[in-house]
């Protein structure tokens, strides 16, 4: 039995090792090429090791410079995408928080339906629903702007009805009294909802702040400015030299691999707090 469990022990390790190579080998590659220059990346076989010129072309990505003049500089494209994903993920949070009080809380007409209404919206891809919305934008004169990248994306199905099940959760006690000690609606939202669903908001401002900073489609058709272009974008244009030569590989891969930084940074603090806020069902 002792044998047996530690060949199982080993093997889980190993499996786990496997996971972790296969996960970590293409960032280590994309590291390894941000450290050398264009023509020594498309060499065939392509460096292992780290190069000499990391500086330098972290320094040149970040701040501009280099052959393509006219990108943009990584910082500017960062600032870009930080704004845009905190802004989204707040956004989701005090909207989904407020309408699933709304839903839970008060009585009033055709409250289901809504909703309903609110929910089926899951069920539209977003190549259904985008034309539409970037028509909507366009008219209000929101392309190239914080605004147009942001104030679509905020709605939120998804974090409405988690925090609609979680409000469900909530012991009618509560409420009842609180209604006794003469609190209103939004007091009570202010000072017993809101505190008991920290944990859950943390969990989703994990979510949702990854899933702003990696927008590309809805940036790509909002944003014709390259000031308003955000990281992923940025990569993306970086790429689409007019030629395979033309292709400065080292600062694209420096650009993912900063890209990569702020969402990790994200995770590692907030991880305790985004688990929990998974799991955690105590009131």
């Amino acid at each position: 039995m002792v044998e047996r469990r530690a060949t199982l022990g080993i093997l889980a390790h190993a499996v786990m090792v496997l996971g972790v190579l296969l996960v970590a080998f293409p960032i280590y590659l994309a590291f390894v090429a941000s450290t050398h220059q264009p023509q020594d990346i498309v060499q065939s076989p392509m460096p292992l090791w780290p190069g000499s010129h990391m500086w330098e072309t972290y320094r040149t990505a970040l701040f501009g410079g280099g052959d393509g003049a006219e990108r943009p500089p990584v910082a500017r494209m960062m600032m870009v995408s930080f704004i845009t994903a905190m802004v989204i993920a707040l956004g989701k949070i005090a909207i989904s928080l407020l309408s699933a009080f709304a839903v839970v809380y008060f009585r009033f007409p055709f409250r289901n339906l809504c909703f309903w209404a609110i929910f089926i919206t899951l069920m539209l891809p977003v190549e259904v629903r985008i034309l539409p919305t970037y028509k909507v934008v366009a008219d209000l004169g929101l392309l190239n702007s914080y605004a147009g990248l942001t104030v679509p994306l905020i709605a939120s199905a998804t974090a409405t009805f988690l925090f609609r099940q979680f409000f469900l959760t909530v012991p009618d006690e509560l409420a009842e009294a609180a209604r006794m000690d003469g609190a209103s609606p939004m007091r009570f939202f202010k000072d017993i909802l809101v505190p008991l669903s920290r944990t859950s908001m943390a969990a989703l401002f994990v979510i949702q702040f990854i899933y702003g900073w990696n927008q590309y489609l809805w940036p790509l058709l909002v944003t014709t400015n390259q000031d308003m272009y955000p990281v992923v974008l940025g990569i993306r244009t970086m790429m689409g030299g007019s030629g395979e030569s033309m292709v400065e590989w080292n600062l694209v891969m420096a650009t993912a691999i900063m890209a990569m930084i702020p969402p990790a940074i994200v995770v590692m603090l907030m991880q305790k707090w985004f688990v929990k806020g998974l799991v955690d069902t105590e009131k």
